[in-house]
Formats: C-alpha cells, structure tokens, sequence
C-alpha cells in the first residue's frame, strides 16, 4: 500500500524531513463478556489483550503492531520487540509511559532519535537552568539540557517544557519532553508541536474501534480478539490509500478537514454484499495483474467520479451554556407536563 500511494501523485510535505516519524501508543481491548466457562471465575471482566501500535503519521497508516495475550501485562514487558525493529534515522515519539532508561537508550543505540514526555520516576541530572524561548497558543516555552545514565552510558538530551495556560485534565501544569533532536532541526516549538501530533495515534484507535469495529466484546479468546484488532488496523490502511487518491484529485486539504470516515467506512459496509452478489470473483481477477503503477492511475480514475458531498463532516453548531440550577431541564419538563396530561393529545412529531 504504502508503494501504491508514491504513485498517486505529490504526497503531503512530511512533518519533519529527513526524519521517518514514529508514533508508538499502547491500545487495551475493551473487557469481554463471561460467556466463556474459563472467564466465569473472575470477579471482573476478563481482558483479551493489548498491544502496542506504531503509526507513520506521514503515511497515515498503523506501520507495526506488537500483540499481548496478556492483557493485564504492562506495555514495557514489549520493549525487547519494539527496539529490534527501529532503524536510522527514525523518530519515535511516545508518551510518558515509554519513557525508561532502557527503551531511550535502545533508540539511541540505533542511531535513531526520540521525542518521547518525561516520567516524573525517571532519574536525571540538570546541567544548565531553564531558559525561556517563547510563547504560544496553550502556555509558554521553557529549555535545558539534562543528562541520563544507564549501564555505565551518559547521554545528554534536551529538556523541553510547556508551562500550560490551563490545567489537564490528569491536573499538570506543565508538560516536559525530552528528545535527542538537534536545535539546528527543530526548535523548543517545534518539539512541542511535534508532541502534540502524537494524538494522531488516538483518533486511529477511535477510527478502528468505533467505524471498523476493532474490539469485539464478546470474544473472549485472546488470539482472536487480537487478529481481529490487527484486521481492523488492515482496513484502516486500505482506507488511508483511498483517502490519499481523493486527495490526488480533489485536494489534500479538502480530504483532510472535511471528509467523514463514518460516512466513507458506511458506505462501503452497506454496498459490499450487493457487489459480492451482483460482480462474479473474475471480475476482479484483472486488477491482480496490474502494475502498482497502472492501479495507482486505476485508483485516481475512480476518485475523479466520487461525489464528496455524501461523505461531508456535519458541522457542529457551538454549544450553548447552560443556565446554572436548572441543568437544561426546566424546558423538558414543562413540555412532558403540557403533552402527558390527562386527555391530551400528542402527535408522533411532538414525542421524537
């Protein structure tokens, strides 16, 4: 997939060339139902799995996937697998729980570079004070460098932090980083930044849970529920390769703040099973042989015919405060009061 999409036309500038981004978060599947006799004698639900997924947020596509059958194991028991697959001139970005003296190092030995935030356990030495560097939209920008040890190594690493306007909703105030990244790359902001895209990685795990149905809760087998996540995160990538062929014709700009994957990933649920039955297997036999190239050129033709109209984002209108001590109910219950009073008459309209 990732060799279909270099023939669809110019791809969006990467975030930060020559750097191939990493964006690596653990995903818990949701807890089971006790239909199976082997679950029944645990008191809470039983957990199928987990797993760590890599995305490339350039591609937009789940790259790697490291499963657990375990799912009351800790994401650091698969650090061992993770660090076998980084490679030069990577840059892994990962929240505060990847951030041990283990995973940071491994990264380093392999000549690639990490952006990943501080952990409050994590043992570490100052060597200069913080200086300010700017202001931005959610606080203002603080740098250092620090040094970590590990095994008898010392490696020196910047020290990002974002004093924060508001608190989170875990209650910080503030948020550091720590990254390898030289300044002459990438500025405190942009370390920032770059951070703050690790979200990407959020929306794809909403994307496969809520559209493609990547967490089946009554499965309670651990290998199932795990292959039926990683099918899940196959068809997100199918669906990044035809977002970026609607991108090639109609714009990149427009695919990405107006499109709908619950209307794209709907369409395609309700229109399969009439093609399996009215389209015979052969009839799809030819695109086997094509060239990656001549499917790429198949791929725009198609996207060139789509209405984008049916697979628009709804606009949220802003949401209306509510006036404190009545919680939005005052209207409501006049309105039940009024239509449900003996010998009144009440429409279907008036009950939706």
């Amino acid at each position: 997939m990732t060799t279909v999409m270099q023939f669809l036309g110019d791809s969006p500038p990467k975030l930060l060339a020559p750097y191939q981004l990493r964006i690596i978060d653990g995903n818990c599947l949701a807890a089971t139902d006790h239909r199976l006799e082997a679950l029944k004698p645990y008191a809470a639900k039983a957990l199928p799995g987990k797993s760590l997924v890599v995305l490339d947020p350039d591609l937009k596509m789940a790259i790697d996937v490291f499963p657990c059958e375990d799912g009351h194991a800790q994401e650091r028991s698969l650090f061992e697998s993770v660090l076998q697959r980084v490679k030069p001139g990577e840059l892994w970005i990962a929240d505060r729980n990847m951030c041990t003296q283990g995973f940071l190092f491994g990264i380093c030995k392999t000549s690639a570079d990490f952006l990943i935030r501080e952990h409050k356990s994590l043992p570490q030495e100052p060597i200069g004070e913080l200086e300010f560097q700017c202001d931005v939209e959610t606080g203002s920008i603080f740098e250092q460098t620090v040094a970590l040890t590990y095994e008898g190594s010392c490696l020196k690493v910047r020290r990002v932090v974002l004093h924060l306007k508001k608190v989170t909703r875990d209650g910080d105030r503030e948020i550091a980083i720590l990254t390898t990244l030289p300044q002459t790359v990438a500025s405190a902001a942009d370390v920032a930044q770059l951070y703050r895209g690790r979200w990407s990685v959020e929306t794809l795990f909403q994307i496969v849970t809520k559209n493609f149905e990547g967490e089946i809760q009554t499965l309670g087998y651990p290998k199932a529920a795990l292959f039926s996540f990683c099918l899940a995160l196959v068809s997100y990538n199918i669906l990044a390769v035809v977002r970026r062929a609607l991108g090639s014709v109609h714009g990149v700009g427009k695919i990405e703040s107006s499109l709908s994957e619950f209307y794209m990933v709907d369409e395609i649920q309700g229109t399969y099973r009439g093609m399996t039955i009215a389209c015979e297997p052969d009839n799809w036999s030819h695109l086997k042989a094509l060239p990656l190239s001549q499917l790429a050129d198949f791929l725009l033709d198609l996207a060139a015919r789509v209405n984008l109209k049916s697979f628009l984002k709804q606009p949220r209108s802003p949401k209306k405060k509510k006036p404190p001590g009545n919680c939005g109910l005052t209207s409501s219950s006049s309105f039940y009061s009024k239509a449900f009073r003996p010998g009144s008459a009440v429409t279907l309209t008036g009950l939706v």
